[in-house]
């Protein structure tokens, strides 16, 4: 540990320069007088490390000296594809695996590819989890992700959405998924590949077995297969409708890409109004989602779908009638 927390603190002063105690202390996580003895420490193994005293002073590497102590640790390596997705590497575990990457392939770097690559890093930065999505509960992920590494075989408890709702599964797991700030498992079942969501696995047992995985896998290409085959899936029916000027511009930011392309592929102008024909999956969801447009969406078809929006209309208009007879009524009486 000590070990390395010198590296680090040599890696540190050669990519940033002249730093405090203080601030190494910050860095590192450790305490100032900690610092001193890493500093002494260096020192005595003939690094050519000085300090200044003052407000300005601070500790700084002799002009020209670079170590060459910039060799990845296994788990850094492992770490550098999430480089920039904190959150998800903090997740993993690898939090301090991906700082220490950063730091040695910051140090490796002449200067100024140094510079720009931080300068790009203090300049972006990407948030993958959605805006109206909360973030799982995902305390089991650490072991999903170990035995994804291990090439483990692993026995879960899945909470899945039809009954029986909690079921045993023994699984071959391939690789883990980011998906909108949701973790997801891809992994092999006895009916063949299969996705689970991290957050429903409620208990998870590594076996004393291993599995190879197949070396033709692609699991960005089955992803992208697995996404392709749900949309397909989901949408099972279509809507007519018309949308407003207003609805138009609105309708995109509301639905699902491939919703909001079958808008556009079909629009044909209706009287300065919009109609278009869109998938939906269901009646049920498709009313919530097209009540959402308020007065800028007007249902044609299916009827069974104009129905409910004409029961759902009537019932507003007696909630909100009543609501405003009874406000009067207690407005009178409060004159009275």
């Amino acid at each position: 540990m000590r070990a390395s927390r010198l590296v680090s603190l040599l890696l540190l002063l050669q990519t940033r320069g002249r730093m405090t105690a203080a601030a190494l202390a910050d860095e590192l996580e450790v305490s100032v007088r900690t610092i001193y003895r890493d500093v002494d420490s260096l020192h005595a193994a003939g690094v050519p490390l000085y300090g200044d005293a003052g407000p300005q002073g601070g500790y700084q590497l002799l002009d020209g000296y670079r170590t060459r102590l910039t060799g990845l640790t296994e788990s850094e390596a492992e770490s550098l594809f999430l480089a920039g997705l904190p959150g998800p590497a903090k997740e993993l575990g690898l939090a301090n695996a991906v700082t220490a990457a950063n730091l040695k392939l910051m140090a490796a770097l002449p200067e100024d590819m140094r510079s720009r690559a931080s300068r790009i890093a203090s300049r972006f930065h990407l948030d993958a989890p959605g805006w109206h999505n909360d973030a799982d509960d995902t305390p089991l992920l650490a072991e999903v992700a170990a035995a994804v590494w291990d090439s483990q075989v692993v026995e879960v408890v899945y909470r899945r959405w039809k009954a029986p709702e909690e079921v045993t599964r023994t699984l071959s797991p391939y690789g883990l998924v980011l998906k909108g700030g949701r973790w997801y498992l891809v992994a092999q079942a006895r009916r063949g590949v299969a996705t689970y969501r991290v957050a429903q696995i409620l208990g998870l047992r590594v076996l004393d077995e291993k599995f190879d995985r197949p070396a033709d896998f692609d699991l960005a290409g089955y992803w992208e297969r697995s996404l392709a085959d749900f949309e397909s899936r989901r949408h099972t029916g279509e809507a007519l409708i018309r949308l407003s000027p207003r609805g138009v511009e609105r309708f995109p930011n509301m639905v699902l890409p491939r919703v909001a392309q079958a808008a556009r592929d079909t629009a044909l102008p209706d009287g300065g109004w919009t109609r278009v024909t869109v998938p939906i999956e269901s009646i049920d969801h498709a009313l919530v989602e097209f009540l959402r447009l308020g007065t800028d969406v007007e249902v044609l078809e299916p009827p069974e779908l104009r129905e409910r929006f004409v029961a759902t209309a009537r019932g507003l208009t007696e909630i909100y009638s009543s609501s405003s007879s009874s406000s009067g009524e207690v407005n009178t009486r409060c004159g009275s």
